[in-house]
């Protein structure tokens, strides 16, 4: 939970509202999940200096282009010049009512374009809802605002991935192993939106358990006013259990995509930081959702990490004894040195690895650790 007697992390949000999603037109603003991490994490000190540092990455906000509506945000759905409208949208519909009825609403139609944006802005909304998940009952006007830019974001850089072929999955059916059977594809030139359009395949994952007497139906197609499209995993009969099980899944998911940078962030160390953050920022919405959208989250996260993954990954990892040290190393001192380095992937990467680690995984830590000696510090 964040620890913010101070006031520091409303500060810098309202420091930073008056700021765009972007800057020259594509790279994204981190600056927003990056100061949420960074008090979360003991370091609301560190903030207003890390935010004068990355000053020079900030625009303005956009120009508004015309107001959504419920005619049309349809067909303003992945439209860029809509920027600075979605935002306002959010900001007008959060007024009128609770952010949790917001965020269900809009939650399953902005699911199928999870890669959009290069998967930031829904890492964006994941931040941005565990701080309003802290202490529901005192929310704040810069993080409800927060959650309307963050909204705002995945709706104006909405994007589906390409229509894919299903692979089998790996017969152990874990989500490690599932990562390791993504094939990196050929032509691995150009930025993540060249390369997601070459992606043609991916293995089925997680696994699904048929039930006794019943016939998995045919996948349906996606749903703009539905969830993600995308065939529920078969699990227990007891909805209540399959509901459990995707989120025990996701967890599963996030571990492994953590772990396996740790081997494999040498293939790009920035973008494939995204293939563990952005099943986490998943992860982190769950508690705010109804439990009937696990699933389709579940299979919507999958898709971008092994997205990410294909794009990106390497195709031999690094062997372990050039992982850095964590003996004695704990996850407080990692986060330091994370801060004090101050690449906002770094940082975003940290705080994942963290929330996997919990005091008693080695790797995810080495993960953070190698993030750091990876990527460029930035202070």
């Amino acid at each position: 939970m964040t620890d913010d007697t101070s006031g520091t992390l409303d500060e810098a949000l309202e420091r930073l509202h008056a700021s765009g999603p972007e800057r020259h037109g594509w790279l994204s603003n981190h600056a927003p999940m990056a100061v949420e991490a960074l008090v979360r994490h003991g370091q609301g000190r560190t903030v207003h200096r890390w935010l004068d540092h990355y000053r020079h990455k900030l625009e303005e906000m956009p120009r508004p282009y015309a107001p959504i509506t419920e005619r049309n945000w349809r067909q303003a759905l992945g439209d860029p010049r809509r920027l600075a409208d979605w935002p306002a949208h959010f900001d007008r519909e959060l007024a009128d009512r609770p952010w949790q009825d917001v965020l269900t609403v809009w939650w399953p139609r902005l699911l199928p374009g999870i890669a959009g944006g290069a998967t930031h802005p829904v890492i964006r909304v994941g931040h941005a809802v565990r701080t309003l998940l802290d202490d529901p009952g005192t929310t704040t006007a810069p993080r409800t605002a927060e959650l309307a830019h963050a909204l705002g974001y995945w709706a104006a850089r909405h994007a589906p991935l390409p229509p894919l072929h299903q692979r089998p999955g790996p017969a152990s059916g874990s989500a490690a192993d599932a990562l390791a059977a993504v094939e990196p594809i050929a032509d691995q030139s150009g930025g993540i939106r060249e390369r997601l359009a070459r992606l043609t395949a991916l293995p089925t994952w997680p696994p699904a358990a048929p039930q006794p007497g019943r016939t998995a139906d045919p996948t349906p197609g996606p749903d703009p006013d539905g969830p993600n499209g995308s065939a529920a995993p078969e699990g227990p009969e007891n909805p209540a259990d399959q509901h459990e099980e995707a989120r025990r899944r996701l967890t599963e998911l996030v571990r492994a995509a953590t772990h396996r940078y740790a081997t494999h962030g040498h293939g790009e160390p920035i973008m494939l930081v995204h293939a563990a953050t952005a099943p986490n920022a998943v992860l982190r919405a769950l508690p705010a959702l109804p439990r009937e959208l696990w699933a389709p989250s579940l299979d919507a996260a999958w898709a971008a990490s092994a997205a990410v993954t294909a794009v990106y990954a390497p195709r031999e990892p690094l062997p372990a004894d050039r992982l850095p040290p964590v003996a004695g190393v704990t996850p407080e001192e990692v986060f330091a040195r994370a801060a004090a380095h101050g690449d906002e992937h770094a940082i975003k990467l940290t705080d994942t690895a963290l929330d996997v680690a919990r005091g008693t995984d080695p790797t995810a830590l080495a993960a953070a650790l190698h993030a750091c000696a990876m990527i460029d510090p930035a202070l």
